[in-house]
């Protein structure tokens, strides 16, 4: 059973470390993707032109590396078993706003929304496995009684 599991996490891996690299190779049509759907709060304006300034680059551009190098780094530590609860439990956030800001279906008329509903069901069945990850954790655990010392 630990051989389907470890090659079960792999497969599931490559999902994120193919879609990272996705974003880094593709990255400005990432970062107008961003640009369109992602507004930047007042409250956060000054940093976000100070991380512009020391960047050299716009705030979208910045985003989509970060979430592309996220994905990739995210994908290999799972795929490679190291930190799988802390990774798991990071990509359940990280989908879960990124389901919440890039698939607005609630505010879509029900024909055209169809697809948008259908990727947001797939991110709750990816949030889904990664909760059966962070569960399992990094590997198989000693057998324990069920009831303690009965």
């Amino acid at each position: 059973m630990p051989a389907l599991i470890t090659f079960g996490r792999v497969l599931f891996a490559v999902l994120f470390i193919y879609v990272g690299a996705t974003k880094l190779f593709a990255m400005q049509a990432t970062a107008d993707f961003i640009a369109g759907k992602l507004a930047i709060p007042d409250q956060l304006a000054s940093y976000a032109t100070q991380v512009e300034t020391l960047t050299g680059m716009t705030m979208p551009q910045v985003l989509a590396i970060a979430a592309g190098a996220f994905e990739v780094i995210a994908g290999l530590m799972i795929a490679l078993n190291f930190g799988v609860r802390f990774f798991a439990i990071i990509l359940m956030l990280y989908i879960a706003a990124s389901t919440f800001f890039f698939y607005d279906f609630w505010n879509q008329s029900p024909p055209e929304n169809a697809k948008t509903v259908v990727d947001a069901l797939k991110n709750l069945s990816i949030i889904g496995a990664l909760f059966i990850i962070a569960g399992y954790g990094r590997g198989p655990r000693p057998a324990e009684p069920a009831y303690g010392d009965v």
